[in-house]
C-alpha cells in the first residue's frame, strides 16, 4: 500500500529492517541530545507527517533493543495515530530504568506498525452469550 508522508527530519524514510518486519523504526529528529532522568518522559519529535487511508491507524511501540538494554519503552504504547491526524508524528518516551539516558538526534527510538482497523457498531443487549472462561480475568487462567 502506498501512504503519503512529508519529511521535515534530516534522515531518511522509515524503512523496514529486514523483509518480514512488521514495524519501521521512526528516528529522532532532535537538534541536539535529549536526556531522560529515570522516571522522566518526554515527547520526541520525528519530523514526520503522514496520510493514511481511511480504515488504518499507524501503532507507535517501544523497540525490544531499547526497552532490554536501557528500559526506554513508548508511554502510551501503542501510540495510535488516526487516519485524520495530520499533524507531526511525536513519541513519547519514558524512561523507567535507574540511569539516565541521552536521546541522540538520529537514533532509532520507537517502530511504527501500520494496520487495518475495523469500526464498531455497538449492538445493545441485556446479556452476553456464555463462555468457559467466563467473567474470569486479570491472572484468572493461571501461570504456565
Amino acid at each position: 500500500m502506498q501512504v503519503k508522508i512529508v519529511n521535515k527530519s534530516s534522515f531518511p524514510l522509515p524503512q523496514y529492517a529486514t523483509a518480514l518486519s512488521a514495524g519501521m523504526d521512526l528516528k529522532a529528529n532532535l537538534s541536539e541530545p535529549v536526556i531522560l532522568a529515570p522516571l522522566e518522559r518526554a515527547m520526541i519529535p520525528t519530523g514526520l507527517f503522514i496520510e493514511l487511508p481511511e480504515g488504518f491507524e499507524a501503532q507507535v511501540r517501544p523497540r525490544s533493543g531499547l526497552a532490554a538494554k536501557h528500559g526506554i519503552s513508548v508511554l502510551n504504547a501503542p501510540g495510535t495515530i488516526d487516519a485524520d491526524y495530520r499533524g507531526e508524528v511525536k513519541v513519547i518516551l519514558v524512561n523507567i530504568s535507574n540511569e539516565p539516558f541521552t536521546v541522540n538526534p538520529g537514533e532509532r527510538i520507537a517502530q511504527m506498525v501500520v494496520a487495518r482497523h475495523e469500526k464498531v457498531e455497538w449492538q445493545e443487549t441485556d446479556q452476553l452469550g456464555e463462555t468457559a472462561r467466563g467473567e474470569g480475568g486479570f491472572g484468572s487462567t493461571g501461570k504456565k
